[in-house]
């Protein structure tokens, strides 16, 4: 077997064994897996930048590759299911070629609802920090493999034992030099987390006129939102994640008032393209929190590489049918 195949057969491995742990962090904590979420979709289906959105004809309908199935999991919670989780290949229109960007990945997500009573932001950062540790305790189960890959075993065993850093945007734009509005670009991230020593590091509560329409306005203070980024070391954010907002007046006011349906208004789009997902929360509004963690980017944090073309057997982006 050639260097480069045997390379791509160990980072199979390792990416089997992280999916294994996030699979068993999802059956211990009660969660029900998804596998019929679509991969055809409609405007419901993209995440903040709709200009990196796959278009197709769908049998006469304008269509589009998925790049989150967060509102498809959603819906499910809104009809009686209390734990989802999926894994996806988001697509993203990406058309640079970098150490940071693929044009198609596996996405772990997660959505839950929770008790009014108790506190969804912090039960979602539990979630997401108990599902990196998980899998993170199953990728060190193939030692051989990390050795052989030149991974540091005792880094990894840090990184279980340890409480991930929890801080605010406002901390880290702080840190980064950054204005106060500004999204957190990679040199801000690598900032971030040179600061706490090369630990994860959860950023939480963005501004909302940043963040996705559908997480929750912060009630205390309007101008955030109930959203956290978890940085990792090497790769930089690897999850996404917030309290959904279920108050349907808020959630159309947002949608209008985002960037996307601005965008999308010029496209020809309007409150009808949203219906699916709009008309569920309407018709039982459950306080619900998920999120999507990016598999090669955790894969990326595990092998210790800059380069998340080096942490996945296929690297898709522009040029992969140009070799």
């Amino acid at each position: 077997m050639e260097k480069e195949d045997l390379r791509k057969a160990q980072i199979a491995k390792v990416e089997s064994a992280l999916y294994r742990g996030a699979e068993g962090y999802f059956k211990e904590n009660g969660f029900t897996h998804i596998p019929s979420v679509p991969h055809i979709v409609d405007i419901t289906g993209a995440c903040e930048n709709v200009d990196t959105l796959y278009s197709m004809d769908y049998h006469g309908n304008e269509a589009f590759l998925t790049q989150t199935g967060q509102t498809a999991l959603e819906i499910l919670l809104t009809n009686g299911v209390e734990k989802v989780c999926c894994m996806i290949h988001s697509f993203r229109a990406e058309s640079e070629v970098d150490n940071r960007h693929l044009t198609e990945f596996p996405l772990i997500e997660l959505e839950f609802t929770y008790d009014e009573k108790k506190d969804g932001f912090v039960l979602l950062l539990d979630h997401i920090e108990g599902t990196i540790k998980s899998m993170v305790k199953s990728a060190l189960s193939e030692q051989g493999v990390l050795s052989e890959l030149g991974v540091d075993i005792g880094r990894l065993k840090k990184i279980v034992e340890e409480p991930f850093v929890r801080i605010s945007y406002d901390e880290a734009v702080k840190i980064a030099g950054k204005e106060w509005g500004d999204d957190l670009d990679a040199e801000a991230e690598h900032k971030v987390l040179q600061k706490f020593g090369q630990k994860p590091v959860f950023v939480m509560r963005y501004p909302e006129e940043i963040k996705f329409f559908n997480m929750k306005r912060n009630r205390k203070q309007p101008r955030i939102v109930d959203s956290a980024d978890l940085l990792l070391p090497f790769s930089g954010e690897a999850v996404g994640s917030a309290v959904r907002e279920s108050n349907y007046r808020l959630l159309i006011e947002k949608l209008k008032k985002s960037q996307m349906f601005k965008i999308m208004s010029k496209r020809g789009k309007d409150l009808k393209d949203f219906s699916f997902y709009l008309d569920a929360v309407k018709a039982n509004p459950v306080p619900h929190a998920g999120g999507g963690i990016g598999l090669p980017r955790v894969t990326q944090f595990v092998l210790g590489v800059k380069d998340i073309r080096k942490a996945t057997p296929y690297p898709m982006n522009r040029e992969f049918f140009s070799k």
